[in-house]
């Protein structure tokens, strides 16, 4: 049991990827807190992860300062301590040329991308650092180190880049307090919105033949990779970006 005795908080859980987490992280014993804005939604994810009597479903708007604050105070008086926080929540825009984006689907995405990962951590740091302990685990993407022609990601690509260089800066300033923090960029995920594109057999084809691997990726590949690093054996890790991406980020294809 790698999480025994941990409390942790998954914000976007009711995500493919977000279940697939809190899923390893309750079979390795910690009690998750998951985090979402529907609760329908985040109960029926906590069913699908199973270990009922280990988690509990709370909503919050991880953009809004008052509700995340409020949302760690009841964590904290219900558990004491939060040894965990994984910023899961996040959105993706249409794949449009910049100059067509609305303003508000801009600020959209800097708010749930940025915003969403700045308010979380900023509250449970607060906590962590009276103990002198915590693990955080941002997740990102590798449309942060590269950008794909035809596919036109410009402000999600540039928000995630921003999760990158904050898990970073958070790192090397909390390590001293013996808080890490990590960042997870996931490839070509069978998750969300491209799920329908990968149920054409010659689609899904073109993209497992530009991967290294030759595979999409499923939602347990980073749900693994996020329980390694949240686990001790990961406890010389911090300020880390890990792609798992099936090789793509080192191919020039």
């Amino acid at each position: 049991m790698r999480l025994e005795n941990k409390v942790a908080i998954v914000t976007g859980a009711s995500s493919d990827i977000g279940i697939s987490i809190v899923k390893r992280f309750l079979e390795e014993g910690a009690m998750v807190v998951l985090i979402g804005r529907n609760l329908k939604t985040l109960e029926k994810a906590r069913k699908d992860a199973g270990h009922e009597d280990k988690s509990v479903s709370i909503t919050c708007d991880v953009t809004d300062e008052a509700q995340v604050a409020q949302t760690v105070s009841q964590v904290i008086d219900e558990y004491g301590k939060i040894d965990i926080l994984v910023n899961g929540a996040g959105a993706l825009n249409d794949p449009i040329h910049f100059h067509e984006m609305s303003e508000s689907e801009i600020d959209k995405m800097i708010n749930v991308n940025i915003q969403g990962v700045f308010k979380p951590t900023k509250a449970v740091l607060s906590k962590m650092s009276q103990v002198k302990s915590g693990v955080i685990i941002n997740i990102g993407s590798i449309s942060s180190e590269r950008a794909v022609p035809r596919v036109h990601l410009a402000v999600y690509s540039a928000t995630k880049a921003a999760v990158s260089m904050f898990t970073k800066a958070i790192a090397v300033e909390y390590a001293r307090q013996n808080i890490r923090c990590n960042c997870i960029n996931p490839g070509i995920i069978n998750s969300g919105m491209i799920k329908p594109y990968l149920d054409d057999p010659d689609a899904r084809k073109v993209l497992e033949d530009r991967l290294p691997l030759n595979r999409i990726g499923e939602p347990a590949d980073v749900a693994n990779a996020v329980l390694f690093m949240a686990s001790d054996e990961a406890n010389w890790i911090t300020g880390t970006v890990l792609d798992v991406d099936g090789g793509k980020s080192a191919s020039e294809a």
